[in-house]
């Protein structure tokens, strides 16, 4: 079955685990990465934070290797940090155990809607996505993206949501923060997948969320839409949650690969680029809609809340 395991490393420790690859290093690196490399043993990425993940059918032997000098970082942690002290920390032995996970993108992109995908891996399906790089989106391709999720949803058992920018709009000025609509779309994926799960007399032993808020007020924006969590299956919010379980990777996935699609809907109706995230080019790319097409347009098609939309000149 895959694993997974994480170190955190000085600069001059992973300079050295760079030299110790460099035969099997990937090009380009991941977007975050310092380098990527894939041994016969596992998949390594070194992150500029200091993160080091281990992938793959060896990677806790792999990681062994490191585990001494990772004890000895000057920028290790000892403790956990404030945003996972709670009650819903995931348990020991994660990999072991068959989970839920949920994931969100299109959170910070003024273009393109919003994405949830909840995802269950059974123990046997885990085996079968091993080989097919399974790792937090951000970290992923887009045409990797486009390669691995058919697979994932012909496999696993998932719910996708996806929140358009018109009804998003609505729901902001209504007064509805992201937050709150983070955590509606998570329940409501979370929930769908239970339901199948129950159905098909599945194992299952918790539900993982990759943490965008602390537990008390994910419950606190479920009471303000009026749902509550009453499943008696275990709940469990980490942050960085895609790194501890393969489901919540691949909900990440799941969830970038329904962005990218949409994001591609956009382009082919408009005829013109639309670039993701919310910086310069975006500026300039929602200014050439919104003489192209009227502003009208431009807003539905976007986070109108976002500083992007009072760069656009009428």
């Amino acid at each position: 079955m895959m694993s997974h395991a994480v170190l955190q490393l000085s600069t001059a420790e992973m300079k050295k685990m760079k030299t110790h690859y460099q035969n099997h290093l990937k090009q380009p690196a991941p977007q975050g990465a310092l380098f990527a490399a894939k041994t016969d043993r596992a998949a390594i990425t070194a992150y500029k934070s200091g993160k080091v993940l281990f992938q793959g059918k060896d990677a806790e032997q792999e990681a062994a290797k490191w585990a001494d000098s990772s004890k000895k970082a000057p920028s290790q942690k000892t403790k956990p940090s404030s945003v996972n002290k709670h009650d819903y920390q995931p348990p020991d032995q994660l990999l072991h155990k068959v989970l839920i996970g949920s994931d969100e993108t299109g959170t910070g992109d003024f273009f393109g809607p919003m994405t949830v995908a909840a995802c269950h891996l059974s123990i046997e399906q885990l085996e079968t996505v091993e080989s097919w790089g399974i790792r937090d989106s951000k970290t992923v391709t887009d045409k990797d993206i486009r390669q691995i999720a058919p697979k994932l949803i012909e496999n696993c058992t998932y719910s996708l949501m996806t929140l358009h920018n018109k009804k998003y709009n609505t729901l902001q000025a209504d007064g509805m923060n992201q937050g709150q609509m983070k955590a509606m779309l998570h329940h409501q994926a979370i929930t769908n997948v239970l339901a199948r799960i129950e159905s098909s007399n599945a194992s299952l032993d918790g539900v993982l969320i990759d943490q965008f808020c602390p537990p008390a007020t994910y419950f606190k924006y479920l009471r303000s839409g009026e749902q509550s969590w009453t499943a008696k299956t275990p709940l469990y919010f980490a942050t960085k949650a895609e790194s501890l379980h393969p489901a919540v990777a691949a909900a990440s996935i799941l969830a970038r690969y329904a962005f990218i699609e949409e994001m591609d809907r956009i382009e082919d109706k408009l005829g013109m680029p639309v670039p993701k995230g919310a910086g310069a080019k975006v500026d300039q790319a929602a200014q050439a809609i919104a003489d192209a097409h009227g502003i009208e347009t431009l807003k539905a098609i976007t986070k109108w809340h976002f500083a992007n939309a009072g760069k656009v000149k009428s």
